[in-house]
């Protein structure tokens, strides 16, 4: 079965926030029922002296990918991560982290998605853990290569380091080859297209580079099919995760299901309760 497309959005030029500072948001924190699992995806250029000093989340997840540079993580927990090309660093805010995310001398071109927790999980206890690409599988056939971060691929399988399932693949093709990709049964997942051009077989729907392509969720049992041809060389990212159905309240770092766990978050925040309650899990 063919995965169907639900719509197709493009990301915005990126804007200087600051002379060592370009961002945008791929995926704007907007729709939050039609994009759920996701919350946001943010893309950030930045170098010395520009950053992400210390600061507070609650309620979700983080999925940082370093596409060029380096980036080292620290938070309130003792965690430490220093980042370089292709890796990639999950941290679950739970409860309450406060953490800091800054460039190396060479500068860092990064990722960063946001990814919901249930209600259930927003109070779980805070993790941090790199995960290296040199210790991500890769799947290379004729002028293709997939790194599987998470999830599944040609019999590669590769676990989440999230509390909410997570399928991410990082899919490079040379012009004019495809690769057939599956996502999982109950899932939404978007492609961001990094670079190049192609087209998502089934209806020969084309694609370019910075289109952020939305799937319908995957109904039935069996997961369903995402065919991607190059016309010329072509970097994507593949998310896919279960639907969350509850309420989502976001308010700057913080993102629960009522306006009341909002307001706790902030007296949580002010008053130090987000350090006696979390942990670190080693990379």
């Amino acid at each position: 079965m063919d995965i169907e497309i639900d719509r197709i959005a493009h990301a915005d030029p990126p804007s200087e926030q600051s002379p060592a500072h370009r961002a945008r948001l791929v995926v704007p924190p907007q729709d939050f029922e039609r994009a759920s699992p996701f919350l946001l995806l943010a893309e950030d250029w930045f170098s010395p002296p520009a950053g992400f000093p210390d600061h507070p989340h609650r309620g979700l997840q983080t999925v940082t990918i370093v596409l060029e540079g380096d980036l080292e993580h620290r938070d309130h927990t003792g965690a430490h991560g220093a980042l370089g090309e292709g890796d990639i660093q999950w941290m679950t805010a739970g409860r309450g982290v406060v953490h800091s995310e800054m460039p190396g001398k060479r500068g860092v071109h990064s990722l960063q998605l946001w990814l919901n927790l249930p209600a259930a999980q927003k109070m779980a206890e805070a993790t941090y853990r790199d995960q290296r690409v040199a210790d991500t599988p890769v799947k290379r056939g004729r002028g293709y290569e997939v790194r599987v971060y998470a999830g599944r691929h040609a019999g590669l399988e590769q676990a989440h380091a999230s509390l909410w399932p997570l399928t991410l693949l990082d899919v490079s093709l040379e012009g004019e080859k495809r690769v057939e990709l599956e996502v999982p049964p109950g899932q939404r997942a978007f492609l961001y297209v990094v670079s190049g051009h192609g087209r998502i077989e089934g209806d020969d729907t084309p694609v370019k580079d910075e289109d952020v392509v939305w799937f319908k969720p995957v109904a039935g049992g069996e997961p369903a099919s995402l065919g991607l041809e190059a016309d010329i060389k072509l970097r994507a990212l593949l998310f896919a995760g279960p639907v969350i159905d509850e309420p989502v309240v976001a308010h700057g770092p913080f993102v629960m299901n009522t306006m009341d766990e909002i307001r706790r978050a902030y007296a949580d925040y002010q008053s130090g309760r987000f350090l006696e309650t979390a942990r670190r899990v080693s990379p």
